[in-house]
């Protein structure tokens, strides 16, 4: 795995990232789920499948995970699971990469970046799928 850590912050974001791998958050299948939607990253193995129960307001009330694969995909899963519990659906269509990454708290060299981003691009699929749209690629 290939992170930078130049930074002061880096030895202590890196530990949490191992506490979210090691430890994960929300991690499970949800039987009353909402949406549920799997994706994967064949050319390393990653795999995230998202649950989401959402109210008739649009809020997510409980969001889980499964999967398995590297530190930074499993780990971008569970921070990033957590991080939405209570949002409007709303805010999880504008949620970008750079939220991501900042999450993180790192700097993900370029062959990690899909790990990074599959939590994220598996939640907008279960989102946009939710709402009956079309989820543009470049989202």
């Amino acid at each position: 795995m290939w992170v930078s850590l130049s930074s002061g912050l880096g030895e202590a974001q890196f530990e949490i990232i191992l506490d979210h791998y090691r430890n994960p958050r929300n991690y499970g299948e949800m039987s009353d789920a909402s949406v549920k939607v799997k994706d994967s990253n064949p050319l390393c193995g990653d795999v995230v499948e998202v649950f989401l129960k959402i109210n008739s307001d649009g809020v997510v009330e409980k969001a889980t995970f499964r999967g398995h694969g590297c530190a930074i995909s499993q780990a971008s899963a569970s921070m990033l699971i957590e991080s939405i519990q209570g949002k409007k659906l709303d805010e999880l269509k504008n949620l970008d990469k750079q939220h991501i990454f900042e999450m993180l708290g790192i700097e993900v060299g370029p062959v990690r970046v899909k790990c990074a981003l599959l939590p994220l691009k598996a939640l907008k699929a279960a989102v946009y799928s939710y709402l009956g749209l079309k989820l543009d690629e470049e989202e």
